[in-house]
C-alpha cells in the first residue's frame, strides 16, 4: 500500500521548486512578458547552486550564486524581448536550449576527473515543534528545509505586493495596458526589466532547491519538465500568488504520488509512474487553460513610440 504520509512529504517537496518558478513567472507575466524559458533558468540555478555550495561549503552562498546566475541568463531574454522587441516565445525557447547546455558543460568541467565533486550537501530539515507531531500530515508538511518554508512564506508577500503596493499595481497596469501606464508616468521598460530580474532569481531558486534540498547531486535533465509545469501552474492558479500556491501543491501531490508509487511497486515500469504529473498537467490545461486569458498585453512586444 502507498503510505499517505509518504505522499504528503513528497508533495510538499515536489511543490517547492514549482512554486518558486511559478511566482517568478507571475511577476514576468504581470508585466506582460511570457517567459517559457523557466526550464533553462532552473537548470542553470540548479548547477550553480550545487557547484558553489560544494566549493564554499555554504549552501546559502550556493543559493545566492544560483539566483544570480538565473538573473544573468534571464537578462538575455530581457534584452531581446524588451529592448529589441523580439518574439517572447521564440527567445525563451532559445533560453531553454542554451541554458541547460551551458549548465551541463559547466558540470563536466567542474567534476572533471574528480568524482568527489559529483556529490554535494543537503540543507537539513527543520521540524516545527508541535506542528510536526500532527498525525499523518505533520512530518510531511512541517519537517522541511528552511528554503521550503521561505518559499511558502513568500506567497503572502507576493499577494500583498500586487494587491496593496503601488509598485505592484504598476506591474499589473503594465501587463494590462503598457501604453496607458506610460502616460501615467510609469517607466514600462524599467518595470519589465525588474520583472525579468525577479523571475530569473526565483526560477533559479526553484532549480537550486533540487540540488541543495531535494537531492545532493546535479544531473543533466534534473529539472525534468518542472519549468513547463510551473507555466501551467500560473495559468491554473489564475496569475495569483495564492492560486499558484494551491496549484503547486496539487501538482506536487501528483509528483509525490509518482514517487510513492515507484517505491511501492518496484516491479512496475518506472516511466509509467513518471508520466502521472505530466498527464495531469495536460488535463488541467485542457479544462482550465482557455477560460482566462491573463493580462491583456501578455506576450505582446511594447514599442514606446506606438503611443
Amino acid at each position: 500500500m502507498v503510505a499517505l504520509p509518504t505522499i504528503i512529504r513528497a508533495m510538499a517537496m515536489g511543490a517547492v521548486p514549482i512554486l518558486l518558478a511559478s511566482l517568478g513567472e507571475v511577476f514576468s507575466e504581470r508585466a506582460g512578458l511570457v517567459n517559457i524559458g523557466l526550464e533553462g533558468i532552473m537548470a542553470v540555478g540548479a548547477f550553480t547552486a550545487f557547484a558553489v555550495g560544494k566549493v564554499t561549503g555554504n549552501l546559502w552562498v550556493g543559493l545566492l550564486a544560483g539566483m544570480a546566475a538565473g538573473v544573468v541568463v534571464n537578462m538575455i531574454y530581457a534584452f531581446c524581448t524588451v529592448t529589441l522587441c523580439s518574439d517572447q516565445v521564440v527567445t525563451s525557447m532559445a533560453i531553454n536550449i542554451l541554458a541547460p547546455a551551458v549548465a551541463l558543460f559547466g558540470y563536466n568541467l567542474f567534476v572533471g576527473s574528480n568524482p568527489d565533486n559529483a556529490t554535494g550537501a543537503q540543507m537539513p530539515s527543520i521540524a516545527i515543534p508541535g506542528l510536526s507531531d500532527i498525525p499523518i500530515i505533520g512530518n510531511g508538511l512541517f519537517n522541511q528545509s528552511l528554503l521550503a518554508y521561505l518559499a511558502f512564506l513568500l506567497v503572502p508577500v507576493v499577494w500583498f505586493f500586487f494587491k496593496r503596493f503601488r509598485a505592484g499595481l504598476s506591474f499589473r497596469s503594465v501587463g494590462e495596458n503598457p501604453q496607458a501606464a506610460e502616460t501615467l508616468g510609469i517607466n514600462v521598460v524599467r518595470v519589465k526589466y525588474v520583472a525579468c530580474v525577479v523571475c530569473g532569481a526565483l526560477a533559479a531558486a526553484g532549480g537550486a532547491f533540487l540540488t541543495i534540498c531535494y537531492t545532493p547531486i546535479y544531473t543533466d535533465g534534473i529539472v525534468a519538465g518542472r519549468g513547463f509545469i510551473a507555466l501551467a501552474t500560473v495559468i491554473f492558479g489564475r496569475w495569483s500568488a495564492v492560486g499558484v500556491m494551491l496549484a503547486s501543491l496539487l501538482f506536487g501531490f501528483f509528483d509525490g504520488l509518482n514517487v510513492a508509487l515507484q517505491a511501492s511497486f518496484q516491479s512496475a515500469p518506472v516511466m509509467f509512474f513518471k508520466m502521472i504529473p505530466y498527464i495531469f498537467t495536460i488535463v488541467a490545461l485542457m479544462f482550465f487553460g482557455s477560460k482566462h486569458g491573463g493580462p491583456k498585453a501578455n506576450g505582446k512586444p511594447y514599442f514606446r513610440e506606438s503611443r
